[in-house]
């Protein structure tokens, strides 16, 4: 796994092995990358469930100004960090705080942070059919407070397996769908009250 772009292009990103980590595969960030342009430079980022960092830290090589990178492993928090390292960001670029992410956003929202981009890539829920989804992505779309954490023009990058079929609640505008292999990324806006 590597850094696609940007000023830490073509770094090998250090991975922790056998600690259940599924980063998000070079060829889906690459695409996801491609789909938002200009939209990351001195972008805010929330990268939840951040694992290996490879979201967060392809957004710091990309021009993003600062990203949160909230991860419950302590261990894989470490890797992150020696990944920022090692790929010359600078410190005050990049926070990591190691928490489940769920208290942190009620946190967040709480303390009136705000971001451009908050990208979620959690480990996959299970097959769902005739049921509602139970995954972490389900979790995420079904907190009503979270649109808050999105700046005017803000957008949400939620990750799935395709065997988890996912509701999109009501505060939330579909865009579109990319789809590669079995993984799913909805882009997703906050819609007004």
């Amino acid at each position: 796994m590597r850094i696609i772009g940007g000023i830490a292009a073509g770094r090998i990103l250090q991975v922790p092995k056998g600690l259940g980590v599924r980063p998000t595969p070079d060829l889906v960030k690459q695409a996801i990358f491609n789909s938002l342009g200009g939209r990351i430079l001195d972008a805010r980022v929330l990268d939840l469930f951040s694992g290996s960092g490879a979201l967060g830290l392809e957004s710091l090589s990309r021009g993003a100004s600062y990203v949160l990178s909230i991860e419950k492993s302590a261990k894989h928090a470490k890797w992150i960090q020696g990944n920022v390292r090692e790929c010359n960001i600078p410190g005050e670029r990049h926070r990591m705080k190691v928490s489940d992410v769920f208290p942190v956003l009620k946190q967040l929202v709480e303390q009136g942070e705000t971001f451009d981009l908050i990208m979620a890539d959690p480990p996959f829920g299970e097959k769902n059919v005739n049921r509602r989804s139970q995954s972490l992505s389900q979790r995420l779309l079904d907190l009503p407070d979270l649109p808050k954490l999105l700046s005017a023009s803000g957008l949400f990058l939620l990750g799935h397996t395709k065997r988890d079929s996912i509701t999109i609640t009501p505060w939330w505008q579909q865009g579109k769908t990319m789809k590669h292999g079995d993984s799913f990324f909805e882009f997703l806006t906050p819609i007004e009250a």
